[in-house]
């Protein structure tokens, strides 16, 4: 009877394993899998979701152009990112092997594989090929005749690799039905257009190389709610919560995710949060956008209108010469 109680119990664990991490997933931003979003993406990827009243073009519509502003495929984390991890991983890893016992998570952690490299460095992952593979396929389900053999196709990104990839993959979902190759050259870069931000010399002084900027974020990040989740991180590692930053635990938090999105798994680096420190830590990331890319500073909208400058100009171009 033990061995069976033995397997119960490794079952319940796992259950509670993806409970946990599920409970988590909804609080990742912009590091979920797309899969969040559209669940039904889980069983089908080529699903084009259920249908929707008004989803369809109605009989007598008929589409002339399809713009698409398309964020980059699953990518790993950044070196910025991987050092970090790799800081907090080598802390555990010099913990003496005779407090593995008294501190489990710990040492849970220390025995995790540090796969990630620095080389890495927020490259494409192969999901992420899979992801851009098989929206091309479902844009083009939905809009066969915008995708039909002989249609102009022009796909556009900025030089960050993983964008250049994100595009040779898109290309690739589309197959051989239009008369283009596959290879990344394809792919234009025009990062004035697509990177508008780092074009823009008021944002870029005032944002991006300002330190003041960030002021809120950085205030957060010392305030009663970070130091809740600090103390609970170091109590779980056993680690004096001096020795861990409010960017330390972040990163902790960030590997949840990634490893959720690039491999499918449950990280354990999963086990040190709740869903009620998720949702600080959320709000951490949110904050930071907000006075980064969002609303904190009106330039951080203005610089983008060179961007929704183009797509209008192309989108009226597209209208007027179908009425010739």
């Amino acid at each position: 009877m033990a061995p069976r109680r033995a397997g119960a119990a490794l079952l319940v664990l796992a259950l509670l394993l993806v409970v946990a991490s599920a409970g988590l997933s909804g609080y990742f931003g912009t590091k979920s899998r797309y899969e969040e979003v559209n669940p039904h993406l889980v069983c089908d990827p080529l699903s084009l979701g259920p249908a929707a009243v008004g989803s369809r073009l109605p009989a007598a519509c008929a589409p002339l152009q399809l713009r698409a502003l398309l964020r980059h495929g699953t990518r790993y984390p950044t070196a910025g990112q991987i050092r970090r991890l790799g800081e907090l991983h080598a802390r555990l890893l010099r913990r003496p092997a005779a407090a593995a016992a008294a501190c489990p998570t710990a040492a849970d952690l220390a025995a995790w594989q540090m796969w990630y490299e620095e080389s890495l460095d927020g490259r494409l992952a192969p999901q992420g090929r899979r992801d851009m593979e098989h929206l091309a396929r479902r844009l083009a389900a939905r809009f066969p005749a915008l995708f039909a053999a002989r249609r102009r196709l022009v796909l556009a990104s900025s030089s960050k690799h993983r964008c250049l990839q994100s595009g040779a993959a898109f290309r690739r979902g589309l197959g051989p039905s239009l008369s283009l190759g596959r290879d990344e050259v394809e792919v234009e870069v025009n990062d004035s257009l697509m990177r508008f931000f780092d074009h823009c010399a008021k944002f870029v002084a005032l944002v991006e190389e300002n330190d003041a900027a960030m002021c809120q974020v950085n205030a957060f990040k010392e305030g009663p709610e970070m130091r809740m989740v600090l103390e609970k991180v170091a109590s779980a590692l056993c680690l004096p919560v001096e020795e861990l930053n409010a960017d330390l635990v972040q990163v902790a938090f960030l590997t949840c995710s990634y490893e959720l999105a690039i491999k499918n798994v449950t990280s354990p680096w999963c086990s040190l949060f709740s869903e009620e420190d998720a949702k600080v830590l959320e709000y951490l990331n949110d904050l930071k956008q907000y006075w980064k890319r969002g609303y904190g500073y009106d330039i951080n909208s203005r610089s983008s209108c060179i961007l929704f400058q183009d797509i209008f100009q192309h989108l009226d171009k597209a209208v007027e010469e179908s009425k010739r």
